[in-house]
């Protein structure tokens, strides 16, 4: 029986991996759960899986449901997370959204747990420092993303020196069509409504602005041990083939499904192995009539490019990249700045930063919270 962590449990990555362990209820169980502030859906949860060890995000939510559920462990906040990542489990899912799933990784690592990573900011602002733990723990790091998945998928059975070069694929987004100067006067709305993908609203405007593909660089290059300029982003609007690695023999294998979030959860939850399910199966005769690819846009979306240049210049600055964008976006969410304000406050919160190398665990997150304040600051928030 593999006993599994869910962090972020009532998310749309957390959701989706109770909905594959209770369809695998004989080889899956479920052993911690950690949400926010969602309690009712949570309560749900508990009754349902019977986990060991609850977190939520305040002390007075978590002390009302110990009152209704004294068999289990409840805790909230920084420590309950990392007890959550470190407890008596085999595999740690990460569906936490932003820099609070970073520290909780790397405990988890330190403790010996495989991690299911769905919490790309864990290696855009800390790469080096997580990658090295994993390989010195050996502890396996399995990719949840779709693209990410892909590409591990793609890698197997194949040599790493051997690959040329990795096409990350991503749909475009919903303004992959827009004129860029039509981009100035998109609303919160429109920003939402992702053509392919259910997701929550920060994942949603990251893939409106293209940085989760930027994000998903720089979390391929750490993942995956490859140079960024062997990175490539191909945008490719049917979602159907999710990544691709080619080889230095210039065969290129691809990684195909429908869009569901489902497929590689249920892979990094059985890695090595592969389950039988339900899934909506990819029918070649119906759900492909036309596969289209193209070059991304790089001049409309900038913060492509702004990604690119964090990694390129390293220590401190995907740390900023990463902060600096999760405020940027919650501000729009907010309707407090408009949808291209996103990657110029982001443009010039990153030139303002003087690069630090050589960082450790506490410094990443004491500059990211810097760069939190200094991100509302520069946007009129913080007199």
């Amino acid at each position: 029986m593999k006993k599994i962590s869910i962090l972020g449990s009532t998310g749309s990555i957390g959701t989706q991996a109770l909905d594959v362990i209770s369809e695998n209820s004989e080889t899956m169980s479920v052993v911690a759960l950690a949400c926010g502030n969602n309690i009712d859906l949570i309560s749900r949860q508990i009754k349902k899986y019977s986990p060991e060890l609850v977190v939520v995000a305040k002390e007075a939510d978590a002390i009302e449901l110990g009152k209704k559920n004294s068999k289990i462990e409840v805790m909230y906040g920084r420590e309950g997370l990392n007890a959550a990542a470190t407890c008596n489990c085999d595999v740690v899912l990460n569906g936490l959204m932003g820099i609070k799933g970073f520290e909780p990784t790397y405990k988890a690592i330190q403790a010996g747990k495989d991690i299911a990573l769905a919490n790309k900011e864990t290696l855009v602002a800390g790469g080096e420092l997580i990658m090295n733990a994993a390989a010195e723990k050996q502890v396996k790091m399995l990719p949840v993303d779709s693209e990410h998945s892909a590409i591990f998928q793609c890698l197997q059975g194949n040599k790493r020196k051997d690959i040329r070069r990795i096409l990350l694929t991503g749909s475009g987004g919903p303004f992959r069509t827009y004129a860029q100067e039509a981009l100035e006067h998109v609303g919160l709305e429109q920003a939402l409504r992702h053509p392919r993908w259910k997701m929550g609203s920060k994942i949603t405007i990251d893939s409106a602005t293209m940085m989760n593909k930027g994000l998903e660089v720089i979390e391929a290059k750490w993942l995956f041990d490859v140079k960024l300029e062997q990175i490539e982003i191909v945008v490719h609007p049917q979602s159907i083939v999710h990544s691709m690695v080619e080889y230095c023999d210039s065969s290129i294998i691809a990684q195909m499904g429908v869009p569901d979030m489902k497929i590689p959860i249920a892979y990094a939850l059985t890695y090595p192995d592969r389950i039988e399910n339900n899934f909506d199966k990819l029918d070649f005769t119906k759900n492909i009539m036309n596969l289209s690819f193209e070059k991304p846009d790089v001049e409309k979306f900038r913060c492509i490019q702004l990604a690119y240049t964090a990694s390129k210049e390293g220590g401190s600055s995907p740390v900023v990249l990463n902060g600096a964008n999760e405020v940027l976006v919650d501000l729009f969410l907010n309707k407090k700045i408009r949808f291209m304000q996103i990657p110029r406050y982001l443009d010039k919160i990153m030139t303002m930063h003087k690069i630090i190398h050589n960082l450790t665990v506490d410094d990443i997150l004491a500059i990211d919270e810097e760069i939190r304040i200094k991100t509302l600051e520069v946007c009129g928030e913080i007199k």
